[in-house]
């Protein structure tokens, strides 16, 4: 059984991701906090081979009972998607201790747990790939957003660390850094009007935000032992320019004619 492990795959770029990976001929462990039926149900429908687990991916506890259920199903993942994270827009002045932990417990904390418990059993058979799914917010500072910030840097600092342990034992580690994407978590942010459509369509030089399965498909390709056989410890940006833009505003306009 070909099996890929994908977090936060109840909804949004989990759920694509997953949907992607199945018609790649991947049987899917969904993991999620809240219950994944839907998700499940609607994949199943598609054709793919699926299976769920709901849990906290920052939980040790979890991440033991995930690493079992694989190894009752075949022995090791050939592709883990530590994709699920939260968002915090909050002055860094204002942020609380309580809620830079959880966030760092997610987003940070959780990729490591489950790359490490998977990853033994990867390194265990030589052979397997993790893709973090980090964010422009890790490559460049984001206002108001400290503890996220510090999150997906430290995401990629653990990506880098775990390709260079791990590379030359055949366990590739590399991550994806989205700009934004239209999902749940996007409606939220703006729904506590830190920000506008026009905001992101005018900071990114494609002029649009990104699509899920615009980032689906970077990590597919991540994920594929053939076609990225020889690619460990790279960041690749999915953001339609962002970071590569150092334009003011009126002049990165100015371009699109």
């Amino acid at each position: 059984m070909k099996l890929a492990v994908v977090t936060g795959a109840a909804q949004g770029l989990g759920l694509c991701t997953s949907a992607l990976l199945a018609r790649r001929g991947f049987h899917l462990l969904l993991l999620d906090r809240q219950d994944a039926g839907t998700a499940l149900a609607q994949l199943r429908a598609e054709g793919a081979a699926a299976e769920a687990l709901c849990g906290d991916i920052a939980s040790e506890p979890f991440a033991a009972e995930v690493a079992a259920w694989v190894d009752a199903h075949g022995g090791a993942a050939e592709v883990l998607v530590n994709n699920a994270g939260i968002s915090l827009i909050r002055p860094a002045e204002e942020t609380t201790g309580a809620e830079w932990r959880r966030v760092l417990e997610v987003n940070l904390l959780g990729p490591f747990l489950l790359s490490k418990a998977l990853g033994l059993q990867m390194l265990a058979r030589r052979r397997g790939s993790i893709v973090n799914v980090a964010s422009v917010a890790g490559l460049a500072a984001v206002s108001h957003r400290a503890a996220y910030n510090a999150s997906k840097h430290g995401l990629i600092g653990l990506t880098r660390t775990l390709a260079a342990e791990w590379g030359a034992r055949g366990v590739r580690v590399n991550a994806v850094c989205p700009g934004w994407i239209k999902t749940e978590m996007d409606v939220e942010d703006q729904g506590s009007g830190a920000y506008s459509d026009a905001d992101i369509i005018d900071r990114v030089p494609m002029a649009r935000f990104a699509r899920p399965e615009d980032v689906a498909e970077a990590i597919a390709f991540l994920a594929d032992s053939e076609r990225s056989a020889f690619v460990n410890g790279v960041s690749l940006p999915v953001d339609g320019g962002w970071v590569a833009d150092a334009s003011w505003e009126s002049l990165r306009l100015k371009t699109r004619g």
